[in-house]
C-alpha cells in the first residue's frame, strides 16, 4: 500500500495532466520507437533497438509509479481547514526570533513545493516544526547550522 498524500486541486489536476500526457503520447511514441528500430533488421546488433526497449520500460515505471501517487493522493478540502493550527495547505506568517526578519510561507505536499514562491514541503524540517502549532507559538526548528526559532503571527488558508 502506498503513502497517501494531499494535494490542492491544482496539484491534483497537474498530476492528471501529467500521467495522461504519458499515457496518451509518450506511450506510443515509445512503441513506435520500438517498431522503427525492429524493422532496421538484426536485433542481436541492433542498439537502437535495445535504447528504445529500455526507454519504454523506463517510460512504463514511471507511469506505474504516477498511477499509484494518484491513487493514494486526497483532495485537500479547503473550505473544512482550520486555522486555529498549522496544517497543509496553511499559509503562516513567521517571525524569526533569531533576526527579527519576518516571512510566509504555505505548507504543501512535497510535490507542490517551491521555495521560490513560498511553498514549503510538510515533510521538509521547518514543515515539520511548523505543524500544529498555533498563532503566537513558537516553533523551534533544527536545521544543520544550529536551531531556528519561529514565532507565529498569523495562519491563514492558502
Amino acid at each position: 500500500m502506498g503513502n497517501v498524500s494531499y494535494y490542492s486541486a491544482e496539484g491534483l489536476k497537474k498530476l492528471k495532466e501529467e500521467l495522461n500526457h504519458l499515457r496518451d503520447i509518450e506511450r506510443p511514441k515509445a512503441s513506435q520507437a520500438i517498431g522503427e528500430a525492429r524493422d532496421k533488421g538484426d536485433l542481436s546488433e541492433n542498439a537502437e533497438y535495445d535504447a528504445a526497449k529500455e526507454a519504454q520500460g523506463l517510460l512504463e515505471m514511471r507511469i506505474a509509479k504516477m498511477e499509484e501517487t494518484l491513487a493514494n493522493a486526497r483532495l485537500i478540502d479547503e473550505s473544512q481547514l482550520d486555522t486555529s493550527k498549522v496544517l497543509v495547505l496553511s499559509t503562516v506568517k513567521l517571525k524569526n526570533q533569531n533576526n527579527g526578519m519576518v516571512m510566509q510561507y504555505t505548507l504543501v505536499a512535497e510535490s507542490e513545493a517551491d521555495l521560490k514562491s513560498g511553498k514549503i514541503s510538510v515533510s521538509s524540517p521547518i514543515g515539520k516544526g511548523l505543524l500544529g502549532k498555533k498563532v503566537g507559538e513558537v516553533a523551534e526548528i533544527t536545521v544543520p547550522n544550529g536551531t531556528l526559532k519561529f514565532e507565529i503571527l498569523e495562519i491563514s488558508r492558502a
